[in-house]
């Protein structure tokens, strides 16, 4: 099968990219949906997170503390590489199983750090949805009700735009200048001709 990455920067369009893909009948994995349901569920990641980073990472009722994790996490940029090196083996394992139980000509799998984790080596073709970084900026805080300051400070933990437009396959331009939907048709009717010769 093959397996396609979408990325972009923060505030890019992915998910709405994605809903487009979904319409036609592409199945999408989204990474960072899953890294938070298996920080709350998948018991050996929650043991590492708990020994790592104390049981104050956990809520009484289960639940991940955000805020304390993400205090932590963003002031401290090993504490966050250690995270990921938690977190990123997990939803690679994930992903896995859950394409292996796909029967799509394709598949695509959303995920914010897909160059950052190094997931794409794993996958076949890349997409980059791209906005220009002040439409992004805001777009985030409209969306997260977040200070300009915050919101350029996630931006900085990104890989720029210009290197992942290097490493992209394919580009969508989610800038107002072009429509998305004859853009991810074209990618679309491209991926299936390239899986129909992986076969």
């Amino acid at each position: 099968m093959l397996t396609v990455g979408i990325t972009g920067g923060i505030g890019s369009g992915k998910t709405t990219v994605c809903k487009i893909f979904a319409t036609l009948g592409v199945p999408v994995y989204f990474a960072d949906d899953a890294a938070k349901w298996l920080m709350e569920n998948d018991q050996h990641l929650v043991a590492q997170i708990q020994e790592a980073f104390g049981h104050n990472a956990y809520l009484p009722d289960g639940r991940l503390n955000r805020q304390m994790l993400a205090n932590v996490v963003f002031n401290n940029a090993g504490s966050l590489r250690r995270l990921e090196s938690m977190v990123h083996p997990a939803v690679q394992a994930h992903a896995a199983q859950w394409i292996q139980q796909q029967t799509a000509p394709y598949i695509l799998k959303e995920a914010a750090l897909l160059f950052e984790s190094g997931s794409y080596k794993q996958l076949h073709k890349i997409i980059v949805v791209y906005a220009p970084p002040e439409v992004r900026l805001q777009r985030v805080q409209q969306r997260d009700n977040s200070t300009a300051q915050a919101v350029a400070a996630r931006m900085s933990k990104q890989m720029p735009d210009e290197e992942k437009i290097k490493m992209a396959d394919f580009i969508v331009y989610n800038d107002g200048t072009a429509l998305l939907i004859p853009q991810v048709m074209n990618i679309h009717q491209q991926l299936l001709q390239l899986a129909e010769k992986l076969g």
